[in-house]
């Protein structure tokens, strides 16, 4: 049995290496509905910039399929991304920042299925609201994941239902936040004798967003979301 590499408990504390304020932030015309729409239906050849680490840190692991849903959330004030955060007592990503989704089930016929299902379970959005406009490559997570991004436009007129187990709270960031990397923030750490490297987009939610909880300290948005995000700014920013 191949040894899981050592895992990143605390990135709040690995140091910040710099940011990415040098690149440019995805133009607002490219973060409307009808733009990504047509973006998706007719996809660049492009290969995203960062596949993962799974394949680098667990060659070896047993690939498990699983998917998320990116929902893009159409607000009058602009697409806002739904994103939730794990419970404490999770044996995986406690704590965490992530879409909706998980593992792929035998009935899922595929990964959009996978998404839906586990959105609806996860944070009771159901699909009815939800408007599938396209996928973004796999990821390859540490922990042997092969993760399909399934991205959506949401209807804003949903009540979210959480499952208490799984889910701490859900909250929205606007698209065009976490399309402009000067908010990408990269850390750099030597962990198992190999050069980790990971990017992250810490959040202040205001107190009158939908969901918002009071006193809530920045989100930490790091790891195989920010990953994700960031590859979709990739997709995204293409000419």
């Amino acid at each position: 049995m191949t040894a899981q590499p050592p895992r990143i408990l605390d990135p709040h504390a690995i140091p910040v290496i710099g940011t990415d304020a040098h690149l440019p932030p995805v133009p607002p015309e490219r973060l409307q509905s009808e733009a990504l729409r047509r973006r998706f239906a007719d996809p660049p050849i492009w290969t995203p910039p960062i596949a993962g680490d799974g394949q680098r840190f667990n060659p070896q692991g047993a690939p498990v399929a699983a998917a998320v849903l990116v929902a893009l959330v159409m607000r009058a004030e602009g697409l806002q991304v739904l994103l939730t955060q794990r419970t404490a007592h999770l044996r995986d990503h406690a704590g965490q920042i992530s879409f909706p989704g998980g593992r792929s089930e035998i009935d899922d016929v595929d990964a959009v299925a996978t998404a839906l299902r586990e959105t609806e379970e996860e944070v009771g959005l159901d699909r009815s609201h939800i408007e599938i406009i396209g996928t973004l490559p796999v990821y390859h997570t540490v922990t042997s994941y092969v993760v399909t991004p399934v991205v959506a436009l949401v209807d804003p007129g949903f009540t979210l239902t959480l499952d208490a187990f799984e889910v701490e709270q859900a909250f929205e960031v606007p698209l065009d936040f976490l399309m402009s990397p000067a908010n990408h923030r990269r850390h750099s750490i030597m962990l198992g004798g190999e050069q980790r490297q990971f990017l992250s987009m810490p959040w202040q939610q205001p107190q009158t967003q939908p969901h918002s909880q009071t006193g809530q300290a920045p989100f930490f948005i790091w790891g195989a979301t920010a990953a994700m995000l960031r590859n979709l700014y990739h997709f995204l920013a293409l000419e």
